[in-house]
């Protein structure tokens, strides 16, 4: 059996080593570094892959997330309403720009923001909400939107994990992630489902007003060399990570369509195993009971394959597979309205019951597009003995 790996970019690289290696030398020989055709030709590829009017590339996805706040306007002490059950960086450019972050808690099977809790949030003087597609699965998009609309909010979807994946409405429409609210913004970091071989990140937008803001603002707020006419940033895609990205795109549906089949399998391994409660999709043509899932639908991406195991030492389970050479992942082990960083007398421990039992029970498994039968199969065998013995 190959090593098992929780991502495996190297395996993904040998598919595409040729078309990689030779658009990178193209690049050197070209010497057009910094917002070369290549960033351009991404750009318009990922536009069309996105079907939305305007692709922002930038550094890397939080300061996409920055930028978007910064293009919208949002002043200092605006609230902006967001999940507490998520990486950092989502809360961390809400403080940075001096807004006041909200923290949320989450829905117990899709681990998304809660638009109960969210309505239940909003005061006079909320200006936005962030809901993050976790894991590679679109939050309760219908929901959010009908309150922002309600509030008249900015919608910020966080899209790092959720790249490629699709929401449908309840009337049947659907759309892209990341290119359903006012504004939204993606990461490129290697691991992520569309990753390039560094740092980088894109905004999305059908907004023409703000998408020439947020060009302006990606770069130093200039429109026209040395006239600086809003206050920016320096966030740029630079061209070899562009054409990484050029290689991968149009493998995107493949490599989410070889993550969803991992997913089946892994969850077809565990069906009836009443300690572990393995991911719930929800999407048009998918079965919405807790304990199946499906590849029929192109919903949820699987950036994480992500349990949740009950009355087991989930603790003693990580120290378990990494002995056993399974690497796993804690995603994640503490909330933001717990980190030191973003604690705030405002939160009450009994608002975020969801979030504050998942910290205790997640756990994320190998997920990346090279996972074989063996592998799996050792993965989900290990596992079961484990929290049944």
């Amino acid at each position: 059996m190959k090593k098992i790996q929780m991502v495996d970019l190297k395996g993904q690289y040998e598919h595409i080593k040729e078309r990689v290696d030779s658009s990178i030398l193209d690049v050197i020989e070209n010497t057009a570094f910094i917002n070369g055709p290549e960033v351009r030709s991404f750009q318009e590829e990922l536009e069309a892959y996105l079907s939305v009017k305007h692709v922002i590339p930038c550094g890397n996805g939080t300061d996409a997330l920055q930028i978007a706040m910064m293009g919208l306007g949002l002043q200092p002490g605006d609230e902006v309403i967001t999940a507490d059950f998520t990486f950092a960086a989502t809360v961390e450019v809400i403080a940075l720009l001096k807004l006041t972050p909200v923290l949320v808690d989450v829905e117990p099977d899709t681990f998304n923001i809660d638009p109960v809790a969210i309505k239940k949030a909003i005061t006079s003087k909320t200006k936005a909400i962030v809901p993050v597609h976790l894991f590679g699965q679109p939050a309760n998009m219908d929901a959010i939107m009908q309150i922002a609309e309600e509030h008249n909010l900015f919608i910020i979807e966080d899209n790092a994990q959720g790249i490629g994946s699709t929401y449908t409405f309840a009337d049947g429409s659907s759309a892209k992630t990341g290119a359903i609210g006012h504004v939204g913004s993606t990461s490129f970091f290697p691991s992520k489902n569309l990753g390039c071989y560094g740092d980088g990140g894109a905004i999305f937008t059908n907004d023409d007003d703000l998408a020439h803001t947020i060009r302006g603002v990606v770069n130093h707020g200039m429109y026209k060399r040395y006239h600086h006419d809003v206050v920016g940033v320096n966030s740029r895609l630079d061209s070899i990570q562009a054409a990484v990205l050029r290689a991968k795109l149009p493998n995107l549906d493949n490599y989410n369509n070889a993550r969803r089949t991992a997913a089946k399998k892994y969850t077809e391994a565990f069906a009836g195993i009443k300690n572990i409660i393995t991911p719930s999709i929800k999407g048009k043509g998918c079965d919405k009971d807790i304990n199946t899932s499906c590849n029929a639908c192109d919903c949820h991406v699987f950036h994480q394959y992500t349990l949740r195991v009950l009355n087991t030492d989930r603790d003693a389970l990580v120290k378990h597979l990494n002995d056993t050479g399974i690497p796993c992942g804690i995603y994640y082990p503490i909330p933001l309205h717990s980190q030191k960083a973003y604690q705030d007398s405002r939160y009450n421990e009994a608002d975020f019951p969801v979030t504050n039992q998942l910290v205790k029970e997640v756990i994320s498994l190998p997920m990346h597009t090279e996972l074989d039968d063996e592998q799996i199969a050792f993965i989900t065998t290990t596992i079961i003995d484990f929290v049944t013995k």
